[in-house]
């Protein structure tokens, strides 16, 4: 059984503005057809005889995780939460205990969710050419053919050919610097690191209880401590925790004795900054990425990212990024695209809040949109999905106006429960155990205007939940 287990908890902070933490990067559309992650997803479909995937996810994204599995056809995939980040080795381990549950022999195919590939057919044949190494035992990382002397990626250099397909990998390399990575293109046997890799689940364990095996341990007791939780299995954060935190090529590939690469050329891109972005895009006839309301006047070699309802003009620069979100305004020289990471540093460090979240906030039942805010009074655009409903709550800080822009809203006030429709409003009184559902087969809009002494999401009591919050 070749098993994808795609690895979905990076947060994208060099995608700044656009990529937070609420949202990040794997969820978004940037390049292609549609989001990262469901790219991925139905990447694996093209795979011949190929399981449902393991999905190893961030706790707080979840239900993302879960609504574009469902967009992409897939059902019958296991999703892993995970209650903190410790690097890939961890996850990998989590996702391969629970594929040789299912299959003692499962080759796991491991794909970062946030990766992009341009030529699906080349992928495909590659994953083929290096099932027979798998299957060998070997653990096959996926080396990209270079095509500049790029700074960001380590390399991988080939060693000799084996018989089963691919190389034996002679040596890991770090980032180098540009004369480095144009001596490692001039030399030919080098391999961008992809972060894909194929193997037996089996053969990983073996691999973590040989070169981590306090990882192996600590993993394998969270994960036999895990429990379904709709439909998601959620890892004892205790035990977890114990876990060392590190990379998949530092706790094993750069120690076995058994790491095969197998170059490919498939258009991909790690999509790991706003320069690589614009590499990867199509570009105007003045070289410029240009995405949403845009106007150009002698700008070259620009990125340009609007907001739907936001105009970017750009008049006599070069390689620069302009990136505009409700609420936030990047702006930055393509060449040190790199550096985004130091604002969302910045950002964390003065107790903002601009790296978590967006000012569109997502949430299971639907949406929230922060219009405008003021001492005692906050406005918010609410849509709610057909059937959905939020948690029966109260405040103790704020009361609630609702006032309906399109479709039918049922209302829980204490012991009441009634209809509005479009046009129509309701009060919600400070104290009062309330609920929103939207009973209809269309979205709910609404808009809601809070007034209170204190307004922030974390007064609120929670008597009931269907999405297994607190």
């Amino acid at each position: 059984m070749l098993t994808p287990l795609i690895l979905s908890g990076g947060s994208g902070t060099r995608l700044w503005p656009v990529s937070r933490r609420n949202l990040p990067k794997q969820f978004l559309s940037l390049a292609g057809n549609g989001p990262l992650f469901e790219q991925t997803v139905r990447r694996t479909r093209e795979l011949p005889g190929v399981t449902a995937p393991i999905v190893v996810a961030s706790e707080d994204h979840r239900f993302l995780a879960a609504e574009q599995l469902m967009e992409a056809g897939v059902q019958g995939a296991t999703i892993i939460l995970e209650p903190m980040a410790r690097n890939t080795a961890p996850a990998i381990a989590l996702g391969a205990l629970h594929a040789v549950e299912k299959d003692p022999d499962a080759i796991l195919l491991v794909l970062p969710a946030d990766h992009l590939i341009g030529d699906t057919a080349n992928f495909v044949d590659a994953v083929t050419r290096a099932l027979p190494a798998a299957a060998a035992g070997w653990l096959v990382t996926f080396g990209i053919r270079p095509d500049r002397p790029e700074t960001g990626f380590g390399y991988i250099r080939r060693g000799e050919e084996l018989p089963e397909g691919g190389f034996r990998v002679e040596r890991f390399v770090e980032k180098p610097d540009l004369p480095t990575a144009q001596s490692y293109l001039d030399d030919g046997g080098y391999d961008w690191n992809s972060g894909m890799f194929l193997f037996k689940a089996a053969r990983y364990l073996e691999e973590l209880a040989e070169h981590a095996p306090e990882m192996l341990a600590a993993v394998r007791a969270a994960h036999a401590a895990a429990k379904a939780d709709l439909d998601f299995v959620r890892i004892d954060a205790d035990l977890f925790a114990r876990s060392p935190d590190d990379s998949i090529d530092y706790a094993v590939m750069e120690k076995t004795r058994r790491a095969a690469v197998l170059p490919v050329s498939c258009g991909w891109s790690d999509i790991g900054s706003w320069s690589a972005l614009w590499l990867a895009g199509e570009h105007d006839a003045d070289g410029n990425l240009r995405e949403g309301d845009t106007l150009t006047v002698n700008a070259h070699g620009c990125l340009l990212r609007s907001h739907e309802r936001h105009l970017i003009a750009a008049v006599g620069v070069d390689n620069l990024v302009v990136v505009s979100t409700p609420d936030a305004t990047l702006v930055a020289h393509r060449d040190a695209a790199q550096d985004v990471k130091k604002v969302v540093d910045q950002l964390k460090a003065s107790g903002r809040t601009e790296h978590s979240f967006h000012r569109v906030v997502r949430r299971p039942w639907g949406s929230y949109d922060s219009l405008e805010a003021g001492e005692r009074f906050q406005v918010k655009r609410i849509m709610v999905k057909p059937g959905a409903s939020l948690s029966l709550q109260k405040h103790h800080h704020r009361a609630e106006h609702w006032i309906v822009v399109s479709g039918t809203a049922e209302v829980t006030c204490d012991d009441k429960v009634f209809l509005l429709g479009e046009n129509q409003s309701t009060y919600i009184p400070l104290g009062s155990v309330h609920r929103l559902r939207n009973p209809g087969k269309v979205s709910l809009e609404l808009i809601e205007v809070q007034s209170g002494s204190y307004l922030g999401e974390d007064d609120i009591v929670r008597f009931d939940d269907v999405y297994g919050r607190a």
